[in-house]
């Protein structure tokens, strides 16, 4: 019996060139990797994980993996500035270290910072715990493509009790090419026992393109250790954008997120977090606005996995046009996690009569004396406040235009960068429908 032909997609990875790396278990590993991608290919929406979101169009589509030229494209360090974010900076443009728009010289005692490329050459044996983990789930064909490709990406590591003053800032760039691309980019971050560090996560484009690129990465957090992540998505309107991020916090560790997803033709998010310690704290606040026919697709998975943890999560999602949001909050409270204390929202706006938001809140508890609490709306502004505003003299659009500013802002206004915060939300009032 005849097998159906692989979808242009999947066949056109037979061409794609495997990173070399002289590492046995690594170059392995790749190999195992693009083969399982291979024989499964892409989810579809059969699969609960990838219900809402379909990858037909994607499959058609091939791409040229890598792009031989992103080390001598001419870029403006002005398409990723951002204000009150001044420190050390990794810059990564198509996929492709750009050592002249990074800054690594004088870097804060404890902190080590470099692209995954450099950091194999040199001591790949500490690494190869993390690269090396597998996914057993049917709908991570993504993962695996991403660790059979990806030849560079993140390793940053801060020593025990270290503090930065100012925040790292991570730049993945998207820049015009002949052709479209796909890249891929492995992280492995770590802080130490004690250790505080700020960053700033920033997907951001210098120009129209329509590459793929994907992103893996694991962020470790050791006893006590402190984590203020700033995620901005602002990849141009024709980029596909697949992410998952990996989060373990140990006994007394705290991480918050800020998520601010603008950008992208098709993005999506997945944050699993563990709060594998005793007294562990995750605080989520979040924001995705697909307009147009934008496509944006946040997962977040939250296991509390020991005593006295804690995790908020604050959600809000606007939908233009012909937009579509996805968004899936899940809570799972594990045995022996007693004392837990668990809240998630997430509240959505509609702007258009076309628009669509799909929002799946879970909560599963096995554990005693939990505190838990999740919900979800999707609706409409609120009539009466408008009428007030336009009562006032405000015009409609305006109205509209502060009400949907109000309702996004809720979740960026304990995000301490304050130089940050003011211009995240005024990018917010900019994507805003005239």
């Amino acid at each position: 019996m005849n097998q159906p032909a692989p979808a242009p997609f999947v066949a056109s990875l037979d061409d794609a060139a495997l990173p070399a790396s002289g590492i046995a278990w690594l170059d392995a590993l790749r190999r195992e990797q693009l083969a399982a991608f291979a024989a499964a290919g892409l989810p579809d929406t059969r699969m609960e994980a990838w219900k809402y979101t379909a990858l037909r169009a994607l499959g058609q589509r091939r791409f040229a993996n890598g792009d031989a030229q992103a080390a001598s494209r001419a870029i403006d360090p002005a398409a990723f500035a951002l204000p009150g974010v001044d420190g050390p900076r990794l810059v990564f443009v198509n996929g492709v270290f750009r050592a002249d728009l990074s800054v690594l010289d004088a870097l804060p005692a404890g902190l080590t910072l470099q692209p995954l490329s450099q950091a194999l050459r040199q001591e790949p044996e500490p690494l190869r715990f993390m690269l090396s983990r597998h996914e057993p789930e049917t709908g991570d064909a993504f993962v695996r493509l991403n660790a059979a490709l990806a030849a560079d990406g993140v390793v940053l590591k801060l020593a025990a009790d270290a503090k930065p003053a100012a925040p790292v800032h991570l730049v993945f760039l998207g820049a015009p090419a002949d052709g479209e691309l796909a890249w891929h980019l492995r992280h492995v971050i770590e802080l130490g026992e004690g250790a505080e560090l700020s960053l700033v996560e920033h997907h951001a484009a210098s120009g129209e393109q329509r590459h793929l690129g994907t992103a893996v990465g694991d962020i470790v957090l050791r006893d006590g250790a402190v984590l203020h992540h700033t995620l901005f998505q602002d990849a141009d309107g024709g980029s596909t954008l697949v992410r998952r991020s990996r989060l373990q916090l140990g006994a007394r560790a705290q991480a918050t997120l800020h998520v601010l997803e603008l950008g992208g033709a098709l993005v999506r998010h997945e944050l699993r977090a563990e709060l594998a310690g005793d007294g562990a704290r995750l605080d989520t606040r979040g924001v995705f606005m697909p307009h147009g026919r934008q496509h944006i697709d946040t997962q977040l998975a939250i296991r509390h996995q020991a005593l006295n943890t804690a995790s908020d999560s604050v959600w809000r999602g606007v939908a233009d046009q012909r937009a579509r949001g996805v968004f899936r909050g899940a809570i799972l409270v594990a045995p022996g996690a007693d004392g837990s204390d668990a809240s998630l929202s997430n509240k959505n706006l509609l702007l258009s009569g076309q628009a669509e938001i799909d929002t799946k809140p879970e909560l599963e508890i096995y554990a005693d004396e939990v505190k838990a609490a999740h919900g979800a709306t999707v609706g409409q502004l609120d009539e009466r406040a408008l009428f007030y505003l336009r009562s006032r003299g405000i015009p409609q659009a305006e109205a509209r235009g502060m009400l949907t500013v109000a309702f996004c802002r809720a979740v960026l206004d304990d995000l301490p960068n304050a130089a940050l915060r003011e211009h995240l939300a005024g990018l917010l009032a900019i994507e805003l429908p005239a």
